[in-house]
């Protein structure tokens, strides 16, 4: 129910090849002998026709992708990877005495024993949701579905959401934001589409949709199916795009509840408000909220307001059961994953409990369980390596921004600043949250879920008139990502990431550049994105451009946006460039910057020649090749249609075609596939 943080997130990233011996003789995989597996490489595929493939062909043409997973490569194993280490915390955990295990770790032990418990839960079967399911079928007002649509603790569904943030133009300051909601699909396409595919996904959902409603014991399930896919598609009119839901310009629209209610006075604000906790005074006066998709509120509340209570509640009860499948009898965790992951993202079958298991402890407890997975695996010398390569970045960052021909000496200026002020997080938390008021019954699966949600919720309401705490993490050390918070003005990359092979002690200089530099030169150059460009140095949102370098940063911007356009990741299928260009600006002006850290790191010298390629040479290949990924058509689909990240495949090959030392380091020519001339070609940071 709550909204998440806007967190500007790196998509896959990789790990395949040999082996290095790691913390607590876990083995982490790295290339070759120094960083890249020559071997994955398809030399019959000229670097510039399509340098993804170049890197990556042969592998491409034997790897194999589970059926349990939507794709293989780097991503997926450094995630098999850090799954098999908390499966280890575990297994250690349920194999200690009680008496030896403190009370956070009891708390892992005893959520983690109710999820596994699959005999438990088909025994007991709709019971310990029974309560729930009669809440929703006695509601009989608008008012009423309002108020339990605003349930922190009952995760229905509902058509607006909201969610307690960061202020963007007083970033000292939490918010209470509120958004466009209501779709059962990833986005309004998915509704509104003619393609086949989509058409033809549709179709699925509605079945879905009708499946779910008979398991529940609703009759006549085809025609309620008929009801709730109209009203969601009337839901899907009223929503913003994508590229208009990522402008900051556009969702950053404050009022006080009165302006609220005389926007969108369809909807009943007071009952939804109230159920939320929410206190809407501050110690200045009455609190305003954020309202992102602000035109689409109106719209949506004579939505709400048309529909009978009845649909309501049968869209709050799929709704309900499709966030609850996880944790209910085997058919009702089959019928959502059949849709979810085998319609959406091509997956066959579930990952195995064990697996869900910990995945699910790193949702509820991911702090409780990464002070032990950072203990196990991420000695501290791995942490000051990190902190001395992000440094070094930051250092390349700062040397370039003088040299940009396109930006005037005042803008250079609030640039220079801003890079000085980023915050860097590395690895984990400086301090842990505190778990001690979050009960854990043995047993009880669903309580246990829904006390979790609560404790999250609670503590985020009991601080929302203090001061934002700028020591908060959004991942857990575990994650394989990192991310970059425009408000906190920070770049954050959690312990999981920061190992071979991204980086690696052992590896080429130019290989770890290539990797974790271009991760970290990615994040960093969120703040300078299409997005993060519109926050300052101290994180508040505000123009600090003049107005003639704006413009010229906005025309180099629409050259990387028309560059994507023409992406086809599948026939007929383009990159949406509007919708990635914050994702894409970021690949392009990242590996640029982690290419030069690279070169200041030869400190004048020459590059030694290994193997037959040059430095640049293997810069270029590292990159490519932490991107090495095979995915699903579904998930190409879903990821091209609905997310921010461009298929990996032209992650690549968007970034290096810009970059006129990859032309050199590969000799790519005019008649190659994707050689862009230099005026075309465009250099940001």
């Amino acid at each position: 129910m709550t909204r998440k943080s806007a967190l500007a997130l790196l998509g896959a990233v990789l790990l395949a090849g040999g082996a290095v011996i790691g913390a607590q003789g876990q083995e982490a995989k790295r290339f070759g002998s120094w960083g890249v597996d020559l071997s994955s490489r398809d030399l019959s595929v000229r670097p510039g026709d399509n340098f993804f493939r170049y890197a990556n062909g042969s592998w491409l043409k034997s790897a194999t992708i589970p059926a349990e997973r939507a794709s293989i490569g780097g991503f997926v194993d450094l995630q098999i990877l850090s799954e098999q280490r908390l499966r280890a915390i575990v297994t250690d955990l349920r194999a200690r005495p009680v008496a030896q295990l403190n009370p956070e770790e009891r708390k892992l032990r005893d959520f983690y024993d109710s999820f596994v418990d699959t005999a438990a839960i088909e025994a007991k079967g709709l019971a310990p949701v029974a309560k729930d399911i009669a809440l929703i079928a006695g509601l009989k007002t608008h008012a009423e579905v309002a108020r339990l649509m605003a349930s922190p603790q009952i995760a229905a569904g509902a058509i607006f959401g909201y969610g307690i943030g960061i202020d963007d133009k007083n970033p000292g300051n939490y918010s209470l934001n509120l958004v466009q909601a209501g779709l059962g699909m990833p986005d309004r396409d998915y509704y509104l589409s003619d393609n086949p595919a989509l058409v033809k996904t549709r179709e699925a959902y509605r079945k879905f949709l009708a499946d779910m409603m008979t398991l529940a014991g609703l009759g006549g399930a085809e025609a309620r199916a008929d009801r709730l896919l109209a009203l969601e598609t009337e839901i899907a009119r009223a929503h913003w795009n994508r590229a208009d839901r990522r402008d900051a310009d556009k969702v950053y629209n404050p009022m006080t509840v009165a302006a609220l209610k005389t926007m969108a006075p369809d909807f009943p604000w007071d009952a939804f408000l109230a159920e939320t906790k929410i206190p809407l005074t501050t110690p200045t006066g009455p609190r305003q909220v954020i309202v992102q998709e602000n035109t689409a509120f109106a719209p949506l509340a004579k939505i709400f307001a048309a529909t009978p209570v009845s649909t309501w509640q049968d869209y709050l009860t799929v709704q309900y059961l499709h966030n609850m499948a996880s944790y209910l009898p085997k058919r009702f965790d089959d019928l959502n994953f059949a849709f979810y992951a085998t319609t959406l993202s091509g997956r066959t079958a579930q990952l195995d409990r064990a697996t869900r298991g910990v995945r699910l402890l790193d949702g509820q407890m991911g702090e409780a369980l990464g002070k032990l997975y950072v203990a196990r695996y991420f000695p501290p010398d791995a942490k000051a390596k990190a902190d001395a390569l992000v440094s070094n970045l930051l250092k390349s960052f700062l040397a370039d921004i003088p040299k940009l021909d396109w930006m005037g000496a005042a803008t250079k200026e609030k640039a220079l600043e801003k890079v000085r002020l980023f915050t860097p997080k590395i690895g984990y938390p400086d301090t842990w949250r505190d778990y001690s008021a979050l009960r854990v019954v043995p047993g009880d699966l669903i309580g246990n879920i829904q006390r979790a949600s609560l404790f999250d919720y609670d503590r985020q309401v009991a601080r929302i008139n203090l001061p934002v705490d700028r020591s908060e993490w959004g991942m857990t050390p575990s994650t394989i990502n990192a991310y970059f918070y425009a408000s906190l003005n920070e770049i954050v990359f959690p312990a999981a990431i920061l190992q071979p092979p991204f980086f690696d002690a052992q590896a080429d200089d130019a290989v770890n550049y290539g990797g974790i530099g271009a991760v970290i030169g990615h994040e960093i150059s969120h703040g300078f994105d299409d997005q993060g460009s519109k926050y300052d140095g101290k994180g508040v949102f505000q123009d600090w451009w003049t107005k003639e370098d704006r413009a010229a940063f906005d025309t180099r911007s629409a050259g990387i946006i028309s560059q994507y356009d023409a992406f086809e990741p599948l026939p007929g299928l383009h990159v949406i460039g509007k919708n990635t260009v914050g994702e894409n600006i970021a690949d392009n002006a990242g590996l640029t910057i982690a290419y030069r850290a690279y070169k200041l790191s030869l400190g004048g010298k020459a590059a030694p020649v290994i193997d037959g390629l040059t430095g640049d040479q293997r810069f270029f290949l590292g990159y490519g090749q932490i991107w090495r990924t095979l995915q699903r058509e579904n998930a190409i689909r879903t990821q091209t249609l609905s997310d921010e990240h461009t298929v990996a495949e032209f992650r690549v090959i968007g970034a290096v075609r810009n970059m006129d030392a990859w032309y050199d380091a590969f000799g790519v020519t005019p008649d190659q596939k994707y050689y862009l001339p230099p005026a075309q070609r465009v250099h940001i940071w």
